[in-house]
């Protein structure tokens, strides 16, 4: 997967929590929208996430 996207498991990686949460954080209102919803699953741009988390205090793993 390129390296400018990233579905659940890499936001859970990115912000150190589970895929569980990971779900739970993307079903809030200010989360990012995805770029895409595959049968997969959706798919945020990096960049929307990394940003979404800095403005919410949570430690990004880089």
């Amino acid at each position: 997967m390129p390296e400018n996207l990233a579905g659940a498991a890499e936001i859970a990686e990115l912000l150190n929590v589970s895929r569980q949460r990971v779900h739970q954080l993307t079903e809030g209102d200010d989360f990012p929208d995805p770029v895409a919803v595959l049968k997969a699953g959706k798919i945020w741009e990096r960049a929307d996430v990394v940003a979404w988390a800095r403005e919410h205090g949570r430690t990004i793993n880089e």
